[in-house]
């Protein structure tokens, strides 16, 4: 069994589309026409064929209550793993993103965490290296 397919609900499609392709640097990956909607989905260039992000609307009253109650609580709603966070920080920071909280080391983790612009906060991680064998 493998994750191919988690999704993020947002507001506004092409906003999204904006903000994960131009902003983040993922690529569209399909973008299927679906009554008012389209079934559009992101990837990462380092697995063009890992698992999709599904840019979900926020059609339905219970999707949209539930992702605003979790950025309320400053939960993220996606977790993104990047080569060194206080980098891609600084990276994101120059384009205009906004983050709630700065680089953090968390002992096995340093984590950042974003407004994605379309209603979610994402957290970005980079793992802390394993110690040495003795």
């Amino acid at each position: 069994m493998r994750i191919t397919l988690t999704n993020v609900i947002v507001d506004d499609q092409a906003e999204a589309l904006a903000f994960y392709t131009e902003v983040l640097g993922f690529r569209k990956h399909h973008d299927v026409p679906v009554g008012d909607y389209s079934w559009l989905t992101v990837v990462s260039p380092q697995q063009p064929d890992g698992p999709e992000l599904l840019l979900e609307p926020a059609a339905h009253p219970a999707s949209k209550t539930f992702r605003d109650a979790l950025c309320a609580d400053g939960i993220p709603s996606a977790q993104f793993t990047v080569d060194d966070v206080a980098a891609e920080h600084e990276r994101l920071r120059a384009a205009g993103v906004e983050f709630t909280q700065p680089p953090t080391d968390l002992g096995t983790v340093v984590s950042a965490v974003f407004d994605d612009t379309c209603g979610n906060l994402i957290q970005i991680v980079t793992p802390a290296p394993e110690p040495a064998q003795s």
